[in-house]
């Protein structure tokens, strides 16, 4: 007699929860306006939440730098749809086929946030050069990498939804680079069937493979957006350094950036050897500098889908003390395949140049140092001095460096060229060589409010005391 009450007690709950959700602040999503209140978020060093020396973080990070750089880099030709599930599905009216180029375990920055009713906590990497959403889900989870959380489970939320195939956000993967195809097979997971799948593949062999579907996530202090797409993944492999998936705020239509329908984010990062203080993220309206900000102008993206989601610039050269270096600008430019051109990144740690011009880089910053080269091969970093006998690294003076960007100088403080390694007693410019591209990392841009503006294509910035933003 009892029986028939359960489906009716679950209905109530359902109906108890959603109707809590509506008492929550809340921001639209694409189709239905823009929001008209910023967001703040704080973001975590991937370090931080572990016990490393100095020069260990220094390694870690040099270690990502070349990695995410190899990943941005990459060209991996595309999976064939017959290929990219071991499910025997097949393509459909959904599929295409493309592959990231972005690597998904060189976390630098990490966002928390809720995701689901009742609301669960996790991490994920933010990523300035992808647009999925994506974590890890128990539908079941047929393989799923370490995380500190336990799986988001969508059978356990009265707010998940499937997104059809079909319609307007499955159309919007093809121009992402992952592929996705319709779901029909018996054997899928029941979350999958009938739902538009995804795979997205990253240059460091990791990889997601899930449907697309819709979800409430909380981001902040209790600020909800409802029926924002993301990536379920149920099969994963690499990893995302301690978090459960990526935060994609690239250009393409799936992003948070996108998906809030903001015009607008800033971040600033807090200084590369501070583990304890969080930087903040601003989107939306709350993404603003002075009048004294310099900007320069996003250089529009190569067509083609292959790397429409990254922020280009255009650096037209770079100063060493009063000396402008003689780099021809041709070495930072972006040419009509994709190839070439310079991006700011947040997941890159040290900025990377491209080799003919860090040649000419790390010769005139020797010249000047004028101290004995020491090896960095212990940081992972090549352009390294000895201090002056009994003295430390902070003895050695680095000149001054300055990045020539359209418009926009960006002058580059002691604190965001050179790292330190006190037990090794030397200092190493924090500059890597890159082939085939050139990107601007996150240790040049601390200390520096950074704002990009997408709805005029216009990156800003202005020094800046992160920590107390």
């Amino acid at each position: 007699m009892t029986e028939p009450l359960v489906p009716s007690l679950m209905a109530a709950k359902r109906s108890l929860l959603l109707c809590l959700l509506l008492l929550l602040p809340s921001f639209a999503v694409p189709g239905h306006g823009q929001p008209s209140r910023g967001i703040r978020l704080e973001l975590t060093h991937v370090d931080a939440r572990g016990d490393f020396t100095g020069s260990d973080r220094v390694r870690r990070a040099a270690d990502r730098s070349h990695r995410r750089v190899n990943g941005l880099l990459a060209a991996a030709p595309p999976p064939a749809a017959s290929t990219l599930r071991s499910d025997g599905g097949g393509g459909g009216a959904c599929a295409a086929t493309a592959a990231a180029s972005v690597h998904a375990s060189t976390a630098t920055y990490l966002v928390d946030f809720a995701i689901g009713t009742p609301p669960l906590a996790l991490s994920a990497v933010l990523d300035t050069g992808s647009d999925l959403i994506w974590t890890q889900c128990d539908a079941p989870c047929r393989r799923c990498f370490p995380q500190p959380a336990p799986l988001y489970a969508p059978a356990r939320s009265v707010t998940y939804a499937n997104v059809s195939c079909g319609s307007r956000l499955c159309d919007a993967l093809p121009s992402l680079r992952p592929s996705s195809r319709c779901s029909a097979s018996a054997s899928a997971p029941a979350p999958e069937r009938g739902g538009c799948t995804y795979y997205y593949s990253y240059g460091d062999g990791s990889s997601t493979d899930g449907v697309l579907a819709t979800e409430t996530f909380t981001f902040g202090a209790g600020t909800t957006v409802h029926d924002l797409a993301f990536g379920c993944g149920t099969d994963n492999l690499g990893g995302t350094d301690n978090s459960s998936g990526l935060v994609g705020m690239g250009r393409g239509p799936l992003s948070l950036v996108s998906q809030l329908g903001v015009t607008k984010f800033s971040y600033c990062f807090t200084p590369f050897n501070d583990t304890t203080t969080s930087s903040p993220l601003f989107l939306g309206s709350s993404a603003s500098l002075s009048p004294a900000a310099k900007s320069t102008p996003f250089v529009p993206s190569p067509s083609g889908p292959r790397r429409s989601s990254y922020y280009y610039l255009s650096l037209e050269g770079i100063t060493v003390g009063d000396t402008l270096l003689p780099i021809d600008p041709a070495v930072f430019r972006l040419t009509a395949s994709g190839r070439g051109g310079l991006i700011i990144d947040s997941g890159t740690t040290f900025t990377a140049l491209e080799e003919r011009a860090f040649v000419v880089l790390a010769r005139a910053v020797a010249a000047r140092v004028a101290l004995p080269l020491a090896s960095g091969a212990h940081l992972g970093l090549s352009v390294c001095f000895a201090a002056p006998q009994g003295r430390g690294p902070e003895a050695v003076d680095v000149p001054r460096l300055v990045l020539h960007f359209d418009g926009a100088d960006m002058e580059l403080p002691r604190s965001s060229a050179v790292v330190e390694d006190r037990v090794a007693g030397v200092a190493c410019l924090g500059i890597v060589s890159a082939r085939g591209m050139s990107v601007l990392g996150s240790m040049q841009q601390q200390n520096m409010h950074v704002r990009y503006d997408v709805g005029r294509d216009v990156l800003s910035f202005e020094p800046a005391n992160c920590g107390e933003l």
